[in-house]
C-alpha cells in the first residue's frame, strides 16, 4: 500500500477512534436495547415531552452507532480491495478503492467534527454579543466588522439571525450589539468565539494612514430552552426603562421602550431596544436566564472551559485571535495556532476551520497557555 494511502487509512482510524470515544462505543449497543425497551412501555406517551426527548436521544445514538459501523466496514472493505488488487497487479481495482478511501476520509472527518458538538447545550440556539473596546471610532468600526462576520457565517449555515439590541458608535460602527442566532448546534459552533479579538490594519480614519491596533470582545451564551428551568428572584433584579433612539425622523422610536435588566448578585446587565416595552422585558429576561445558565455551565465544565478562559471582560492582553491586515495578511487563533492568510474570507464568514480547531483543542483538554507554549 502506498504511503499516501496508508496515511489516509490512519486518518480514518483516528476519526473512528474519536467517534467511538464520544458515544462510548462499548456501551452503545446496551443503551440502544434499553431505549428500545422503554419505547415499548404503553404509558410512555402520557408524558409527551419525556417521550419526544427519549425518541430523539434514541435516534441520535442509533445514527451515531450505525454511522460508525458503516465507516468501519467500508474502511475494511477498501483496504482488502487494495491488498487484493496489489496481489493481482490490478491497477484499476487499487485506483477505485483509493478513490473511495479519500471520500470516506472526508466523511469521517465531518462526522468527527459533528461529534465534538455534544455538550449539554451545544444543540441550543445562542445569543452573541459584540462590544467595542477602548479606542473610540476605530474599535467601534472593528466591532461592526466582527458583527458582520458572524452574521455572514450564520447565514451561510442557514441559521436565522435576529438583532436584539444595538448601540451605534458616535461616528461609525457600533459600541455593542446583541444577536439571537437560531439553528442546529448554533451554540456548539459559536461557543469557542467568546473572548477578545484583535485587529491590526491601516486606519481608514487616520489621514496619515498609520497602522492601528483595535480590540473588541465577543460573548456567546446559549438560549435557555423549555427543558431548562432557571429561576430568577425578582428581588435580585433591577429593571430600568429608557428612551431608545433609532434611525429616521425626529420623532421615530423615541418612546421609553428600551429595557435594561441588572442582575444584582452577579452584576450581569442585559438590554433590549428593538420592540415594544412588554416584548423588550420578555427578551431581556430570557437573555438574563441564558447568561445565568452559561455561568452554571462554566462551573460544571471548568476543565474544558479552561481552554476559553478570560471570556467577555478579558483584558486586552488575553486576546484569543488576531486579524492582521497590514503589513501582511493573516488571521491566527492564539489558542490553537490555527492560521490562514485568507483574511477576506474569514471576515466574510469563513470561520469553520478556526472553530473546528478550537473544538478539537477542547477535546484534547489543552488550555490556551498549553496551546501557545506548543506553538
Amino acid at each position: 500500500m502506498r504511503a499516501e494511502t496508508q496515511n489516509i487509512v490512519e486518518q480514518i482510524r483516528k476519526s473512528l477512534a474519536l467517534l467511538g470515544q464520544r458515544m462510548d462505543l462499548e456501551t452503545a449497543p446496551h443503551r440502544i436495547e434499553e431505549f428500545n425497551a422503554m419505547i415499548e412501555d404503553p404509558t410512555l406517551w402520557d408524558d409527551q415531552a419525556r417521550a419526544q426527548k427519549l425518541m430523539r436521544d434514541r435516534q441520535q445514538l442509533m445514527d451515531k452507532f450505525e454511522t460508525y459501523q458503516r465507516i468501519e466496514q467500508e474502511l475494511t472493505d477498501n483496504v482488502e480491495l487494495i491488498e487484493l488488487g496489489e496481489m493481482e497487479d490490478d491497477a484499476e481495482i487499487v485506483s477505485e478503492a483509493e478513490k473511495s478511501l479519500k471520500a470516506l476520509k472526508e466523511e469521517a472527518a465531518g462526522k468527527e467534527l459533528e461529534a465534538l458538538l455534544d455538550g449539554e447545550a451545544d444543540g441550543n440556539d445562542t445569543y452573541l454579543e459584540v462590544h467595542s473596546g477602548a479606542g473610540g471610532t476605530e474599535s467601534c468600526d472593528w466591532a461592526s466588522m466582527l458583527a458582520r462576520m458572524y452574521v455572514r457565517w450564520a447565514e451561510k449555515k442557514g441559521y436565522t439571525v435576529e438583532l436584539e439590541s444595538e448601540s451605534p458608535g458616535e461616528e461609525a460602527g457600533i459600541k455593542s450589539a446583541t444577536y439571537k442566532i437560531s439553528g442546529p448546534n448554533a451554540y456548539g459552533w459559536l461557543k469557542s468565539e467568546s473572548g477578545v479579538h484583535r485587529l491590526v490594519r491601516i486606519s481608514p480614519y487616520d489621514s496619515a494612514a498609520r497602522r492601528h491596533t483595535s480590540f473588541s470582545s465577543v460573548w456567546v451564551y446559549p438560549v435557555v430552552d423549555d427543558n431548562i428551568d432557571i429561576v430568577v428572584n425578582p428581588s435580585d433584579i433591577r429593571v430600568d426603562t429608557y428612551r431608545s433612539s433609532g434611525a429616521g425622523g425626529q420623532h421615530v422610536n423615541t418612546t421609553d421602550s428600551a429595557v435594561r435588566i441588572t442582575h444584582i448578585p452577579t452584576g450581569i446587565v442585559v438590554t433590549s431596544s428593538m420592540k415594544s416595552q412588554h416584548q423588550n422585558r420578555e427578551i431581556a429576561m430570557n437573555a438574563l436566564k441564558s447568561r445565568l445558565y452559561q455561568m452554571e455551565l462554566d462551573k460544571r465544565t471548568a476543565a474544558i472551559n479552561e481552554a476559553h478562559e478570560n471570556k467577555g471582560e478579558a483584558g486586552w492582553g488575553n486576546q484569543i485571535r488576531s486579524y492582521v491586515l497590514q503589513p501582511y495578511q493573516m488571521v491566527k487563533d492564539l489558542r490553537t495556532g490555527f492560521e490562514t492568510s485568507d483574511t477576506q474570507g474569514v471576515l466574510d464568514g469563513d470561520l469553520d476551520g478556526l472553530m473546528a480547531a478550537t473544538l478539537a483543542m477542547g477535546v484534547e483538554g489543552k488550555s490556551r497557555a498549553d496551546a501557545q507554549a506548543a506553538d
